[in-house]
């Protein structure tokens, strides 16, 4: 059985807090082959990281998961900041944080992003050759996602610009701004509000139940986060810069994530795309903690790091 251990690393501003998944029978004088977890907005290492990085690291990779910074038991301020350009450099940073262990072999990290980390996990890799091998599991561009939130339209994206000022404005004279909720709390709150889409209940029912629930996890985003996903496209030069190989893994059920469009959608754009794999039946969110679909996954991305980390 693989191990964990918790790690800092620092980002060059202040300590980022992983979670180091090492395979049975580890030593420190063999390098073994590495993966990074670019993890969901709003999660932290301890939840859909852990899942994926002890899975791996029974199939025999060093793995690090981490709390992005400003988030869970990371450094950085304001508290609970989502920002695109500093969640991808920070993946960036964790890379250089393995190549200082004796255990890895640097001419063998990949990295593993899911949901809104499978974005970053692009983003990142597209800008560090030394990623060597990427996959994805329901991969959101979260960007796209907040320019389409609600209705869909130019002008909704234009309207939470408008409210994200308006705030800016309020907390540079001194009031108290509220932080944003990612999801209802709870089932009722869901209710209350009148929301019956699957996937939204699905989320609350991994993130706000014991099921996948972490103190750290606060699923509360600071309001400045908003105006920084908005004018965040995680796939921009994909076409031109990410010329390592891709493994993408889909949902078979479609749902209002459109992790499966994402997906497809990185696919065709990636020179270098080896492989589509669509786990049957399989939500968005029941892929972060599902045995079942988990293992499917675990299973495609081991051939898939075998294959292009074999040094």
């Amino acid at each position: 059985m693989s191990s964990t251990h918790d790690v800092t690393f620092t980002n060059d501003t202040f300590d980022l807090a992983g979670q180091l998944h090492l395979p049975d029978g580890f030593r420190e004088d063999r390098a073994h082959p590495a993966v990074v977890i670019s993890t969901p907005g709003s999660s932290v290492k301890e939840q859909i990281g852990a899942n994926y990085g002890r899975a791996l690291a029974d199939r025999g990779y060093v793995v690090l998961a981490f709390d992005p910074g400003f988030q869970g038991q990371s450094g950085g301020h304001p508290r609970d900041l989502e920002n695109p350009a500093a969640r991808v450099d920070d993946i960036r940073f964790a890379v250089d944080y393995l190549t200082t262990l004796p255990s890895v072999d640097n001419s063998r990290i990949g990295a593993l992003g899911i949901c809104a980390g499978g974005g970053y996990a692009v983003s990142a890799t597209m800008t560090d050759h030394r990623i060597k091998a990427l996959g994805t599991v329901v991969p959101v561009n979260v960007g796209r996602a907040f320019r389409q939130a609600d209705t869909s339209s130019k002008a909704s994206a234009i309207a939470m610009l408008d409210a994200v000022g308006a705030k800016r404005t309020a907390a540079a004279a001194g009031e108290d701004v509220d932080r944003n909720m990612w999801i209802p709390d709870t089932e009722d709150q869901a209710a209350a509000f009148g929301i019956t889409d699957v996937d939204t209940l699905q989320a609350v029912r991994f993130y706000r139940t014991p099921r996948g629930h972490n103190e750290n996890s606060t699923n509360r985003r600071h309001f400045t986060s908003d105006a920084m996903m908005l004018g965040y496209d995680a796939f921009n030069l994909v076409d031109e810069l990410l010329t390592q190989p891709l493994q993408v893994i889909v949902g078979g059920r479609l749902g209002t994530t459109f992790s499966y469009s994402d997906g497809l959608a990185l696919w065709e754009k990636a020179p270098n795309a080896k492989g589509f794999h669509v786990v049957e039946g399989a939500g968005h969110y029941e892929m972060y903690d599902e045995p079942e679909y988990v293992g499917e996954a675990v299973e495609t991305l081991d051939a898939f790091y075998r294959e292009h980390l074999a040094g």
